[in-house]
Formats: structure tokens, C-alpha cells, sequence
């Protein structure tokens, strides 16, 4: 059943302690660690899993080696990212390894993906918006919490609707992050 939480003020704390475990675990195949999705937002109600992106400079097969001896459940089954309408389709730039978190910890959705591919750039970029466009913010909470409602059950049509309304926001946030020079243009060539 999907439910949408109030925001906790616990959910930054709770990345920073997962985080730190991370980077013990991986070390320098980590880029970068850091904490996306809605729980990342201050003030946005959200799904209580803490969603954490971790940037590599490849998908190797080390990174789940490393992870599921570290007791992560690595989903061979969850290979991509959704591609927004309009953006490059290409394969390779969506691909991701994805895990959930060991036996009996908090709950939480890992995300490994590459260095300046699209879907690494969305979630960073769909997380700055957010915080800095708090109407937008509640939006997508208000379009959360009536989904939720509605298809609580039914994580396929959540997914469906949700979906295309965040292609809407990544629109607004890439026309935003070039408009305050925090995006290159894409190079569609």
C-alpha cells in the first residue's frame, strides 16, 4: 500500500547515517553520495524510504559484489530509468543498478548510476528545483497524496500517472537550471 508521510525532519539525518555506510562499503568507486526523491525535499510529504543516489564513474559488477556482501538486496530486475518524453533515449544513459537496504534497516531505495548521464543529472536536478520552487513542491505532494488515493494498491498506476507529471516538472527544472547556469545545454548531435 503506498502511503505519503508528512515530511520528517529525521529523513535528512537517516540519509547521513546510511551514507556514511556507503561510502565505508564502496570508497572511492563512490563519486559522489547523495541524498534524492521527495524525502530529500524539506517540507515535502513523501513515501518514508530514504532514496539515495550513488554516482559512479561505470556500472561495474564490483558495485553489487560490494554492496550484497554488505547485506543490500541488489534487483537484477530494475536495470533503467524511466526516460522522459523528449529527452535522448539512448539505452546506455538510463541504465542503473538499483537495491534496496540490508535485513531490518531502515528502509531505503539505492540508486547507482553514471556520472553526467541523464538519469544521474534528473534526479539532482529534480531535487535543486524542488527546494528552491517550494509551491511546486506542494504540487507534487497534493498530485502524491490524490494518486495515492486513488491507486494506493496498484503501484503500476501510481507509477503511470506519476510518471508523466515529473517529465512535466523536469521540463520547468531543466529551463530553470539553464536559466540560473546550473546546466550546460544538451548537446543533441
Amino acid at each position: 500500500m503506498i502511503v505519503i508521510y508528512a515530511y520528517q525532519p529525521t529523513w535528512p539525518r537517516e540519509f547521513d547515517s546510511i551514507k556514511t555506510a556507503l561510502s565505508n562499503i564502496l570508497g572511492t568507486q563512490a563519486l559522489q553520495i547523495d541524498h534524492i526523491g521527495s524525502t530529500s525535499v524539506p517540507g515535502l510529504g513523501a513515501k518514508d524510504v530514504i532514496d539515495i543516489q550513488v554516482t559512479v564513474s561505470a556500472l561495474t559488477p564490483d558495485i553489487p559484489q560490494m554492496l550484497t556482501a554488505a547485506g543490500y538486496q541488489y534487483r537484477q530486475d530494475i536495470t533503467c530509468d524511466h526516460v522522459p518524453l523528449g529527452a535522448n533515449n539512448t539505452p546506455n544513459l538510463w541504465k542503473k543498478q538499483f537495491f534496496h537496504q540490508p535485513e531490518g534497516q531502515r528502509r531505503a531505495h539505492i540508486h547507482v548510476r553514471v556520472k553526467g548521464n541523464p538519469n544521474q543529472q534528473y534526479a539532482l536536478l529534480f531535487r535543486d528545483y524542488l527546494r528552491t520552487h517550494p509551491n511546486s513542491a506542494q504540487s507534487i505532494e497534493l498530485i502524491k497524496r490524490e494518486i495515492a488515493k486513488r491507486h494506493g494498491d496498484d503501484i503500476d498506476a501510481y507509477y503511470d500517472i506519476k510518471d508523466p507529471v515529473y517529465d512535466l516538472v523536469w521540463e520547468a527544472a531543466q529551463a530553470w537550471a539553464l536559466h540560473s547556469h546550473r546546466l550546460k545545454p544538451e548537446n543533441n548531435s
